[in-house]
């Protein structure tokens, strides 16, 4: 059983800064993809970005392009989402997510392609 426990979210001014974490433990095969989505009230959860397991592939999404990276911490078992510039349209419960193995066919960029799912962090951002 995998588990995945997100923190840093909180409150931050427009063009702020913040930085997520996702621990994760338990065990999974060797390759995996880990991403973040988040979800504002009444909308659809959306993916963020996502990382391989040999953090040669990282996809975002074209409205955090250029401000949010994600990086992933093998020692610490943590993936990262580093936000910067953050604007209203940001804010959100963020969840980190990971996906066992490699789905053929799949695509990851949306939840479906992931197996496991954290608690969420709030993510609010004022004007």
């Amino acid at each position: 059983q995998v588990v995945l426990v997100e923190s840093g979210g909180g409150l931050v001014q427009a063009g702020g800064s913040l930085r997520l974490s996702c621990a994760a433990s338990g065990r999974t095969g060797s390759s995996y993809y880990m991403a973040w989505f988040r979800q504002a009230p009444g909308k659809d959860r959306e993916h963020v970005a996502s990382i391989s397991w040999t953090g040669l592939s990282i996809l975002y999404a074209d409205s955090v392009k250029g401000r949010f990276a994600i990086s992933e911490d093998k020692a610490k078992n943590t993936v990262y989402l580093q936000m910067n510039g953050l604007k209203a349209e940001d804010a959100g419960t963020y969840y980190c997510a990971k996906a066992d193995g490699i789905k053929i066919g799949g695509n990851w960029a949306t939840a479906p392609y992931y197996d496991y799912w954290g608690q969420g962090t709030q993510v609010t951002v004022s004007s």
